[in-house]
């Protein structure tokens, strides 16, 4: 294998893709460093990005950090440019999830570069979806993109649907009660104004959809907290189509399997035509994540439940420019 010296336009270029990916309260929990002198790559999660009340663990963090680095992937193929990833290289330093080296052979280049369009286009909808049930081929082709990844996409039945959908409400109860999350949530959903004028971050009000006139929605109510003008009431879809994207384990290589599995299910979906959210609720309390799991499947750990359908395509948020979240180390003097 013969590495490919990159320029950092070219590394700014597939950061730029990468950083596209969903991350929970759009905290974007990443860092980019190349080594200009070795070619190499490297993913770190941001601490300082962290949900220290939801997401203690960092599971969540692992997932949005991997979502970004199969966006690089595909950026990757699209350009031409095999890749070799090797995930957690490092012991001793826990925040470095990946390293990228753009010497790798060519394999599934041209089923990653398919996938690049639905990049910029995917987006987060917390909007109703129609009642148009999802043909089974396109289920299939999800399904087939999360084992690509080595994780398991599975379609509850409508029993189980209802008892997700119990659970959401229960860790809806559950934030309305705790402070902590209350304000971390705020944190991230709060209309503070940076030096350009807008937030590049978190999750803005334009973002949230409409206020469901009917009952509980299916999707996170960033709302809740406080009125929001103009915001608007609809009736969400009384049945939701879900899938749970689950892993054999539950350890950080698991999640970061399971951030890429993410992405990939979730850019099928925005090429093939569907519309996508994600609902994480009752994943972030522990008591209530193992219920989640469909007991009539292989018994494993269910890393997120999305939601599949037919609906407007949610706002674009806004991503922190490249300069911020990449770092360009040893260049060579020429």
């Amino acid at each position: 294998m013969t590495a490919t010296h990159l320029d950092p336009a070219t590394v700014a270029r597939l950061v730029d893709d990468a950083v596209t990916a969903p991350s929970m309260h759009n905290a974007q929990p990443w860092k980019f460093v190349f080594r200009a002198d070795t070619g190499v790559l490297a993913l770190y999660g941001d601490p300082e990005r962290a949900m220290t009340r939801t997401d203690p663990n960092h599971r969540a963090l692992h997932l949005g950090c991997a979502a970004a680095l199969f966006n690089l992937r595909v950026s990757a193929a699209w350009n031409g440019l095999p890749v070799r990833v090797r995930l957690l290289p490092d012991e001793g330093e826990p925040w470095l999830l990946a390293t990228v080296a753009f010497d790798g052979t060519a394999g599934e280049e041209r089923e990653l570069a398919s996938l690049y369009d639905a990049v910029r286009r995917r987006r987060t909808s917390r909007y109703p979806f129609g009642d148009e049930p999802v043909p089974t081929a396109l289920l299939d082709g999800l399904v087939a993109a999360a084992r690509w990844e080595g994780c398991r996409l599975t379609v509850p039945d409508t029993w189980h649907v209802d008892t997700v959908l119990a659970l959401v409400r229960d860790a809806e109860h559950r934030e309305e009660i705790d402070p902590l999350v209350r304000a971390e949530t705020a944190a991230w959903t709060s209309p503070v104004r940076g030096a350009t004028g807008a937030r590049r971050d978190g999750v803005p009000a334009a973002a949230f959809g409409p206020k469901s006139s009917a009952g509980a929605a299916p999707v996170r109510d960033f709302g809740r907290a406080g009125p929001v003008p103009d915001r608007g009431r609809a009736v969400f879809e009384k049945r939701p189509q879900l899938a749970l994207l689950s892993t054999s384990g539950d350890t950080r290589a698991d999640w970061l399997h399971a951030g890429q599995a993410l992405e990939r299910v979730l850019l099928r979906a925005t090429a093939d035509g569907l519309a996508t959210s994600m609902t994480s609720q009752p994943l972030e309390w522990p008591e209530l994540r193992w219920t989640v799991r469909d007991p009539v499947a292989a018994v494993g750990h269910v890393q997120m439940v999305l939601r599949l359908g037919y609906g407007p395509a949610g706002p674009a948020t806004a991503r922190r420019p490249v300069t911020e979240v990449l770092e360009i180390r040893g260049v060579r003097e020429r």
